[in-house]
């Protein structure tokens, strides 16, 4: 390539970074310039270097918040795997609404993520819910408190998630399994092999790469939970359905501590960015130097 050549592809990329600086370089590097200072209305601005991350360690509120989170990822995560890999295999069978099916199971995932919000808040009232009328009809005096509960708001916040983003998970380990040779089954089914033994010996090793590339989106994505708990709890009760993200936003706007929620934003980032780093560098080296052996 010579110097012309060169010169015309730097041009033709210049609108591209220009767009990643301005939207994607320059938010992140002015979040943490206000993570290291005293940047609300009530007192002066100033520099205190890491002090806003010091009082968040020292925090009991933001620590719990990060272990809800955590929990939120975990359970939320393996449970959109086990239900992604069953809706992938019941799109993956030879039906004959098989296009129906897949546009039945693909739909919650087209709602908007406030509107699955709305409608699971709307299901876990303790008046007219959705929740209660299956579980005891008429009788008013054995209504449950859905969301006014720790245990049952953090249930029903990880399991509003997993209705919603399952089906993307679905979707990916579809494409996985296609790439499955029928040929496989067909001479282990030959052999004598159940179909339980086929999924374990021979579709769940050959979707690994499919689930790796799952888990690796999804992890990142639940990470940044906003949204739900936003709409359905707004935190409570007290602060047992709260998230880092939601947390974040709680001291930047309504309290206006905007140092000390640029932190809060600045760890949620580092936390994603090292396990995308990790993902990318450790299984996903492995897995592709396999691919190419």
């Amino acid at each position: 390539m010579d110097h012309r050549q060169r010169r015309f592809g730097c041009l033709l990329m210049s609108p591209a970074l220009v767009l990643i600086v301005l939207f994607l370089v320059l938010p992140i590097v002015l979040s943490v310039i206000t993570s290291l200072q005293i940047d609300n209305p009530f007192v002066p601005r100033r520099f205190i270097g890491l002090g806003n991350y010091a009082r968040l360690l020292s925090d009991e509120v933001a620590r719990g918040t990060l272990g809800f989170t955590l929990l939120f990822v975990g359970a939320s995560v393996a449970l959109e795997l086990v239900a992604g890999i069953a809706l992938a295999l019941m799109m993956h069978q030879s039906l004959r609404a098989r296009g129906l099916v897949r546009a039945a199971i693909l739909i919650p995932w087209a709602i908007p993520t406030v509107v699955t919000a709305v409608m699971w808040k709307y299901m876990c009232n303790d008046q007219y819910g959705l929740f209660n009328l299956l579980l005891y009809g008429g009788r008013i005096e054995f209504y449950q408190a859905w969301l006014a509960q720790p245990t049952t708001a953090r249930l029903a916040i990880i399991l509003a998630d997993v209705w919603k983003t399952a089906p993307f998970v679905a979707l990916l380990l579809l494409a996985g399994l296609q790439a499955v040779p029928d040929e496989l089954h067909e001479a282990a089914r030959i052999d004598g092999a159940g179909p339980g033994r086929r999924f374990f010996g021979i579709t769940l090793p050959l979707l690994r790469p499919a689930i790796l590339i799952a888990l690796l989106f999804r992890t990142m994505d639940a990470l940044r939970v906003f949204d739900l708990v936003y709409v359905m709890t707004q935190g409570a009760p007290g602060d047992a359905t709260n998230v880092l993200q939601f947390y974040g936003y709680q001291k930047t706007f309504p309290e206006q501590q905007y140092g000390y929620g640029a932190a809060v934003s600045v760890v949620v980032f580092l936390l994603i960015a090292i396990l995308g780093l990790m993902a990318v560098r450790g299984v996903g080296t492995r897995l592709f130097a396999r691919e190419g052996e």
